[in-house]
């Protein structure tokens, strides 16, 4: 059995993620800093510093979080939308539009943090490759599934619409711009699967 300091640590460890990722998507990493997420959390630098030894550190466990979140989201609401693999190719736009058109749409986290963070090497930066990663192995396992030829090729294409897209949205504020890419989409999935 947890002891009560064990539960009261996680609860402040979940209270700086999760005022992390809300402030981090509204203001960019590099942006706020960590007085601002302290004074949001309500909590103190030295607890902080108890969980996270940097900032990159809890921006990682931020992304880590919204990884796993986003993931179970989004794969969740295609299967909902769709039964075959071919359906869940299209889905994937369906979903996308959903997302754009939530209020609290702020963009890729993942994206946004591969930009501010440019080395490769930086463990903010291998997060955010992570996340794609792990996106493109959903969108291969799609593809291979449905029975297309060449999945990984099939795959890199249905990423790159998907990115395009978002960035569109980001630019433009056009929640259409996932009907745009998913039009480029069936056209590339039925060459694929002829």
């Amino acid at each position: 059995m947890p002891k009560k300091n064990d539960k009261a640590a996680s609860e402040k460890r979940d209270q700086l993620i999760d005022t992390a990722l809300r402030l981090f998507a509204r203001c960019g990493y590099r942006a706020t800093g960590i007085d601002t997420i302290l004074a949001e959390a309500g909590v103190a630098k030295m607890t902080l510093y108890h969980h996270f030894k940097s900032k990159d550190e809890l921006i990682v466990a931020a992304l880590r979080r919204r990884d796993a979140e986003w993931r179970e989201w989004f794969i969740g609401r295609v299967t909902k939308r769709a039964a075959s693999p071919r359906e869940r190719l299209f889905a994937v736009f369906d979903v996308l539009e959903e997302w754009f058109r939530n209020k609290d749409f702020h963009g890729c986290s993942f994206g946004q943090a591969a930009t501010e963070f440019r080395d490769p090497k930086h463990s903010v930066h291998k997060m955010a490759l992570e996340h794609k990663q792990h996106m493109l192995g959903y969108f291969r396992e799609l593809a291979a599934a449905a029975g297309a030829k060449d999945p990984e090729l099939l795959a890199q294409q249905i990423s790159l619409l998907v990115e395009g897209a978002i960035i569109h949205m980001e630019v433009f504020r056009e929640p259409q711009a996932a009907r745009i890419a998913d039009a480029a989409a069936k056209e590339l999935v039925s060459k694929a699967l002829r």
